[in-house]
This record gives C-alpha cells, structure tokens and sequence, in this order.
C-alpha cells in the first residue's frame, strides 16, 4: 500500500476521477432495476486502486460519482456517491501487493486472485451495506427497493471491477519491463 500521497499518485487521482466520470456518464448498460446499471466505471477506479492505493481509489470512485450525479441531476445521492469510493477503496488495501509486481512488469494468476477477491469485497460491502444503509438513513427509501437495487449493482460491479480491472492491469503490466529482463549484446 502507498504510504504517501505523491505527485505522481496526485495526478493518477486527478486523472483517474475524470477516467471515472466519462465512463459513468456515458458508457453504461441498463439493468432490469431501475436507478442501476452496468458501470465500465468501476473496473477503472478498482485498477487505479490497485496501482496507487486506497485513498487515490476512494477520492477517484467519490469525485468520479459525485460529479456525475451533480451534472445529470443537480445534486449527488451521496449514499451511492460514498458506496463508489468504498468499492475502490477496499481494493486498494491491497496495493501492496499488486503494485510492486505490476510495476515490474508481471500480473501473475496470484495477483489476479487477491485482486478479484478485494474487488469482490469491497463491492459487496459498498452495494449490500453501504449504499442500502446510507439509502434508508439519509433518504427513508423503502428496505425492499435498495436492496434489490443493492444486489444488482454488487453483482454487476463486482464483474465488471474483476473483468476491466484485470484486464487493464495485465496490459498495464506489459508496458512495463521486469527487473533483469534486458540483456546487452556482445
């Protein structure tokens, strides 16, 4: 996990927030629950939390949402809002030991493993606890209507944060080169 918050880790959240708000305002699919769709969203800020750690993912999922909804409807559902920053969150826990080996060029099956089970995770306790609680705390919306919404959106966002975050981390990964893997020609 990222102990600082660097320049570097600064601008991948100014970036990836922006990343985040374009793909949640405009590349998703529609569920049979209403209010609740297929994010591409959360395959992206699960990968930068991946890469720059647990506060870079929340501040991308929690910016990324909050000004999504402030554009397309005047204000944020804040209880959506912070359920989106936990999602990432959760998964940057375990930075640790997906950057290092990201960055030296490598996403082996076991980094892909703790991955999925963070993005699993953390979208589990963002959709089934979070943003349900948060829904009938702040705005008295009926038990039976933000769990089922809740449900759906663990169940899509956890797919899709393990399918786009794997994938932008493996090609991610292959930008980069290993540790020993040049050699100089005699």
């Amino acid at each position: 996990m990222n102990s600082k918050f660097s320049t570097k880790t600064i601008v991948a959240t100014g970036l990836g927030a922006a990343v985040f708000f374009l793909f949640f305002n405009f590349v998703k699919i529609p569920s049979p629950v209403p209010e609740t769709n297929l994010q591409i969203a959360y395959g992206i800020s699960c990968f930068f939390a991946a890469i720059f750690g647990p506060l870079a993912g929340f501040l991308i999922g929690f910016v990324g949402h909050a000004l999504s909804d402030f554009i397309s409807y005047g204000s944020p559902w804040w209880s959506w809002v912070v359920a989106s920053g936990i999602s990432a969150l959760v998964v940057g826990f375990v930075s640790g030991k997906i950057a290092p080996a990201v960055e030296e060029g490598r996403f082996t099956f076991n980094e892909m493993k703790i991955f999925a089970i963070a993005a699993v995770i953390g979208n589990a306790l963002a959709w089934l606890l979070v943003a349900p609680v948060l829904d009938i705390v702040i705005y008295a919306e009926p038990v039976s209507t933000v769990f089922l919404q809740g449900i759906t959106a663990f169940i899509l966002d956890a797919i899709v944060s393990c399918v786009i975050g794997i994938i932008l981390l493996k090609a991610y990964a292959s930008t980069k080169t290993g540790q020993g893997s040049l050699s100089r020609d005699n």
